[in-house]
C-alpha cells in the first residue's frame, strides 16, 4: 500500500511502539495519553494498521488477550515476562494491576521532553 497513514493512526502506532516489553496500555490508556479519540478509534487503529508494532501490547481493560490471537499474544506475554494472572477457570489474563504501563520513561529511556502521564 502506498497510502499515507491518516495523522492519528501515525500517532497511535508510534505510542504502541514506545510501550516497553512486558507492559500493556489499554484502547482507553492510548486515546486518553493522546489526548484524542476514544478506546474504539484505538482498536480501529489497531486493526486496520497495527500488525507492524508490538499490538499484543494494546489491550482490551479487562486484561483478555485478543479474541482470535490469543495463543500468539501469550507467547509475546510469556517471553516479555509480562505479568499474568489465572482465572478462577484457570484461563491466563494479563495482570493489570502489574503490567499497566502509565507513558512515562521507563529505565534506560530518555523522554525527558515528554510529560509523564498517569492512568488512574
Amino acid at each position: 500500500m502506498s497510502e499515507e497513514l491518516p495523522a492519528y493512526a501515525e500517532h497511535v502506532l508510534e505510542l504502541a511502539e514506545r510501550i516497553p516489553p512486558g507492559r500493556v496500555m489499554t484502547y482507553g490508556d492510548v486515546a486518553e495519553w493522546l489526548g484524542e479519540g476514544g478506546p474504539r478509534q484505538v482498536g480501529r487503529v489497531m486493526a486496520l494498521y497495527g500488525g507492524a508494532v508490538p499490538w499484543w501490547r494494546v489491550v482490551r481493560a479487562d486484561g483478555v488477550p485478543l479474541p482470535g490471537s490469543e495463543r500468539r499474544a501469550l507467547e509475546h506475554y510469556r517471553a516479555e515476562a509480562t505479568p499474568l494472572r489465572l482465572t478462577g477457570g484457570g484461563e491466563p489474563r494479563l495482570d493489570m494491576r502489574r503490567a499497566r504501563w502509565d507513558g512515562g520513561p521507563g529505565p534506560g529511556q530518555d523522554d525527558a521532553c515528554d510529560e509523564a502521564h498517569v492512568i488512574p
